[in-house]
């Protein structure tokens, strides 16, 4: 009987270590995969979230910068049309 307990101490020191190696080992493998992760995302070309962020807020800078120039270069056509109308008018009369 008296070696049940050293039993116990021994199975409850075997348990113990494998639990921490079974942690160690866990973290390891996390270690790898976001590894191996990172390392795929970037051979696939794929941005972060913030990079992702920043593009979208250039497009639509530039979005709305191709707005303003469109409505500008169709206020000019407007004038052209205008005064192409105008003077075709004033030869007509002439």
């Amino acid at each position: 009987m008296a070696d049940r307990p050293r039993f116990f101490d021994d199975l409850a020191g075997v348990a113990g270590g494998a639990v921490s190696a079974l942690t160690g080992l866990r973290e390891e493998i996390h270690a790898i995969v976001r590894s191996r992760v990172d390392e795929v995302l970037t051979n696939l070309q794929v941005v972060r979230r913030e990079e992702f962020e920043v593009m979208r807020e250039l497009a639509a800078r530039a979005r709305i910068g191709q707005e303003e120039a469109d409505r500008r270069i169709q206020a000019l056509e407007e004038r052209v049309h205008a005064l192409e109308h105008k003077t075709g008018q004033h030869h007509q009369h002439g």
